[in-house]
């Protein structure tokens, strides 16, 4: 399959996630865990025909510490989604990004180019406009952006724990065992909670199956099969498309209404990121 249309796919299937997660009649946790464990079954067969259980004992604890924190990204992703609507909540959860390069310089005084900076202070006052100034300033936040927020920052953590290990284990591998250890804390989760894994109507299956199926594996294999052959600046770039696919697919099918100044926020946060992931090109000086 050609890169580009993988990727275009790839968006595509992850844009319904919020989607699905909005319409099962389950808690946020049980849909998490039904996301990750379909898909890890499906993985299951392939990875054991075609051995791809095996790697290194480092590997292996640093794939699964990542699942564990990727499960806790989608877990609070998804309470976010049931208190916010799809489109801001999955717009904030693009902010992954912008809290890399941060703190990447904080704790690794890695210095990030002067449109990274640009772009993290556009994106940081769409955010300021989104949640409302005047809530900023007497810190009062609705509790599903806070949710939201948090998810972005679990998921920059994952990119930064997890990113070494990828240039060093099989994509199947990874995912597998990645999977395994979000599945794990999902599941412990949800029992400590007391949530119901089974007694849910045939909708709410179907959804379960639509973000095991389509939105993880599907999604997120397809993906990963781009960012093997393209940029992965550009395929960052693109992939916050999946804000504006999953804000018309939430208005269709939702029925969600953004206010102006929900509209307003957004458009300078998306722009705000983007801008984050362009670097300067370098002239080069001929003697």
């Amino acid at each position: 399959m050609k890169p580009k249309l993988s990727l275009a796919i790839g968006i595509v299937c992850i844009s319904f996630s919020p989607i699905f997660v909005k319409l099962a009649a389950s808690p946020a946790i049980t849909s998490g865990f039904y996301r990750i464990f379909i898909a890890w079954l499906c993985l299951l067969p392939y990875c054991i025909i075609k051995g791809k259980l095996k790697t290194t004992r480092r590997a292996l604890i640093i794939t699964i510490i990542g699942g564990i924190v990727f499960g806790a990204d989608i877990a609070l992703w998804n309470i976010s989604l049931l208190k916010i609507s799809a489109t801001v909540s999955t717009l904030l959860a693009n902010l992954a990004h912008v809290w890399v390069g941060l703190m990447s310089y904080l704790f690794f005084r890695k210095k990030s180019g002067l449109l990274f900076w640009a772009g993290t202070f556009i994106a940081i006052i769409g955010m300021v406009i989104l949640v409302g100034y005047q809530n900023v300033i007497s810190l009062q936040f609705n509790e599903g952006i806070l949710y939201a927020i948090a998810a972005s920052m679990l998921y920059a953590g994952y990119i930064m724990l997890t990113k070494g290990v990828l240039q060093h284990i099989n994509t199947f591998t990874f995912m597998f065992y990645n999977m395994l250890g979000a599945a794990a804390l999902l599941a412990t989760v949800a029992l400590l909670r007391g949530d119901a894994f089974v007694g849910y109507n045939t909708g709410t299956w179907g959804c379960f199956i639509g973000m095991g199926v389509l939105c993880q594996l599907i999604g997120w294999l397809t993906i990963n099969h781009s960012l093997r052959y393209l940029e992965s600046t550009k395929v960052s770039i693109a992939l916050l498309g999946q804000t504006v696919i999953a804000g018309f697919l939430a208005i269709g099918l939702l029925n969600e209404v953004l206010h102006l100044k929900e509209i307003i926020g957004s458009v300078i946060v998306l722009v705000g990121i983007a801008l984050s992931f362009l670097k300067v090109k370098k002239k080069e000086v001929v003697v």
